[in-house]
């Protein structure tokens, strides 16, 4: 166990203030790499080390399993074994669990693993009807009217004053939903992680006993990330508290992230108001970062509305760096590419690619960067959400417009009009849906097929649905990189309380951050607070990019985030076209008559279609033949083995390896793997 002292030693003076502050309210403003965790996890050993606390009467809360288990392990380390570190949700379900049968009688009603089994009850019990996303959208809506202490009666009310919506859900519906799936909970005997918390609450208004139980056993509470506390949050930990106040606090208002779920900064605000006396210290010395990366993120706060959370200054501490980076780039797929090739040339230079993350703002954005990666072979990870070719809406799409392939149901001269009306049948319309949530992310990954469509007409107007189809099997192909040590890509929100050597924040354009649901100056600063969430995760590069149109060839007339202002000032960067960009615009022409090459069959082919063969039509048989058996055996229309144009390019190049057989237009790397070894002994087998 370390001594008193070599606890104090190994702490900045800050740090040191906050770990000999044990007794009485503390309040903590902790900014971003300032070591927050190290501080309370030291101050926590130190009162255990002075004999000030009894480990087994400390109780800290933090908001995740993951932040919990390092305290945990911090505080071992420290010496202090015994102290109880856990998540609102495990300390609440403790306690219910132990003294809900002496105060009301048999066990504590089961935890259900999800809301959306009962949800679904509860639409069928008042007549409605939603897809997946719509049913995430309205637990999440429960969620948040549980946490804030709205009840059913004046969920409507309430709900209009917070400006809440629910795509397609007025909010006398939403209503009804509400006391149906509450109906349905109790009917079941089912309990939901909110009920956890409201739960516990009960115990210890209801009972003196318990109440007095629990204060006794916990005389010391250290809450982490105070800013993202929410109302029924505040009630159980002012019903621990019991009126004492030996509390510390920790938490950055540069960090608050969560108002959509509940949260509210106000309690970090209005600590030193509730609590007289409070001792309040300020960490400012950031070592995660380097300087330029720490006056990057000073700055962003130049122009915050008034009254913004300021949150405190950083002081960098970490040696100099590289300059940030800032670029524009003409469309989303060449700011895509621009970013893997940087991500190589770090790699190249030393960096591990676990050591490297792409931030975005919304998930659909993360098509571009695993079509990217995949491209340049670069292993990454999507943290938080699902790969985009794996999200049940991408599936669901893309088996609709095959079928409309194979049923020939779609018009013949617009690839892009037919893409749209197939995927009107799954509820895409031109404009998003109001509000955010799990709708508006199906919206979007459905509006990026919609785009991918219009970059295949614009580049082959013959395209049509079919090489649409082949067209969307090569790009899942191309974002099929293993999934370990690789490279992370996530949203900001998910990547709180993370860190890596290089941070690329992406698709920074005005339009996306802020968000177009950021309709008020409240709204609109915390947008600010969450680009500078992801900035902070960067400790040696950070590169931040915009990309002025979506798609390739579209308009131009994005710019950078208004958040770049007081970084950018008036030497913005113009919009760069880097090499990807001038390889595709490369004109093909046939291998025969050196004639350009139209469509995307005859660029396929390597000539043009009215050309004679080069191919030995027995090869030709062969392969087809081949194809016909696999595509029998697996119940799939043929072309989903190898559309004609690809099986007639395998003929007329006759690889003999996986390496030449790869270089083939049409053969991804899991085509390669499933079928390659196959093609190769058949090409290999005299005829």
């Amino acid at each position: 166990m370390s001594s008193a002292d070599d606890l104090l030693a190994a702490l900045d003076p800050e740090q040191r203030a906050v770990a000999t502050a044990l007794r009485g309210p503390v309040s903590v403003i902790a900014g971003a790499g300032t070591g927050k965790t190290r501080a309370i996890t030291h101050r926590i050993a130190y009162g255990v080390a002075t004999a000030t606390y009894a480990p087994t009467e400390v109780l800290a809360v933090t908001f995740t399993a993951r932040a919990a288990g390092e305290m945990r392990t911090r505080l071992r380390q420290l010496g202090a074994h015994g102290v109880q570190a856990r998540t609102f949700h495990a300390a609440a379900l403790r306690q219910a669990r132990y003294f809900w049968p002496s105060v009301y009688g048999g066990e504590l009603p089961e935890l259900t693993a999800s809301k959306l089994p009962l949800l679904g009850e509860a639409l069928r019990r008042t007549r409605l009807s939603a897809d997946a996303a719509l049913m995430r959208d309205l637990a999440s809506e429960i969620e948040w009217a549980k946490v804030s202490n709205v009840t059913i009666d004046n969920y409507a009310k309430v709900s209009a004053e917070a400006g809440r919506s629910v795509s397609g859900v007025d909010a006398v519906t939403m209503s009804r939903v509400f006391e149906a799936y509450e109906d349905v909970k109790r009917d079941r005997g089912r309990i939901d992680m909110e009920d956890v918390l409201l739960c516990t609450a009960a115990l210890l208004a209801d009972d003196e006993r318990v109440a007095a139980q629990i204060r006794r056993q916990y005389k010391w509470l250290v809450v982490d990330e105070y800013q993202d506390v929410n109302p029924l949050q505040a009630t159980l930990l002012d019903l621990w508290l019991g009126g004492r106040n030996d509390i510390c606090v920790v938490g950055d208002p540069r960090q608050t992230i969560y108002s959509f779920a509940g949260a509210s900064p106000r309690y970090l605000n209005e600590f030193p108001r509730r609590y007289k006396d409070t001792t309040r210290i300020e960490l400012v010395r950031n070592y995660r970062s380097t300087p330029q990366i720490v006056e990057a993120a000073n700055r962003i706060f130049i122009g915050a509305s008034p009254g913004a959370f300021t949150g405190v200054t950083l002081q960098a501490q970490s040696a100099p760096g590289p300059k940030v980076a800032y670029m524009g780039y003409s469309d989303e797929p060449a700011e895509a590419d621009a970013v893997a090739r940087q991500i190589v040339r770090l790699r190249d230079s030393g960096v591990a690619l676990r050591d490297m993350a792409v931030l975005f703002r919304i998930n659909a954005q993360s098509a571009a960067y695993e079509e990217a990666l995949g491209h340049h072979q670069i292993p990454f990870v999507v943290r938080g959400v699902e790969r985009f070719f794996e999200r049940p809406e991408v599936r669901q799409a893309i088996a609709l417009l095959r079928a409309s392939a194979r049923a020939a149901d779609v018009g013949a001269d617009d690839l892009l009009a037919d893409v749209k009306a197939v995927l009107s049948n799954l509820g895409h319309t031109e404009t998003p849906p109001q509000g955010a949530g799990a709708v508006r992310d199906r919206w979007e990954s459905l509006h990026a097929i919609v785009s991918m469509a219009g970059d295949l007409a614009e580049d082959d107007p013959s395209a049509r649905m079919v090489e649409f189809i082949v067209h969307l099997e090569q790009r899942a192909q191309a974002a099929h990189a293993p999934a370990a040590d690789g490279v992370t890509l996530a949203t900001m929100h998910s990547a709180k309380g993370l860190e890596w050597d290089a941070v690329f924040c992406v698709g920074m354009q005005e339009g996306t951050v802020p968000s177009p649901h950021a309709d008020d100056a409240e709204g609109v600063e915390e947008e600010r607070r969450l680009f500078y969430v992801g900035i902070t995760r960067a400790r040696v590069h950070l590169s931040v990019t915009w990309a002025a149109a979506r798609t390739s060839g579209g308009r131009g007339n994005r710019g950078p985030t208004r958040f770049l202002d007081p970084l950018l000032g008036s030497s913005r960067p113009t919009a760069a076209r880097p090499a990807r960009a001038t390889r595709e615009r490369k004109v093909a022409r046939c291998r025969n008559c050196n004639k350009v090459l139209s469509s995307g069959a005859e660029r396929k082919l390597g000539r043009c279609e009215d050309c004679p063969a080069t191919y030995d039509e027995a090869v030709y048989e062969s392969l087809r033949e081949w194809r016909t058996a696999q595509a029998t055996e697996q119940k799939v229309p043929a072309y989903v083995i190898f559309t004609d144009a690809t099986l007639m390019a395998i003929a007329e190049d006759r690889p003999q390896d996986v390496f030449g057989l790869a270089r083939i237009a049409g053969v991804g790397k899991v085509k390669l793997d499933r079928y390659g070894e196959d093609v190769l002994r058949l090409l290999a087998t005299p005829l």
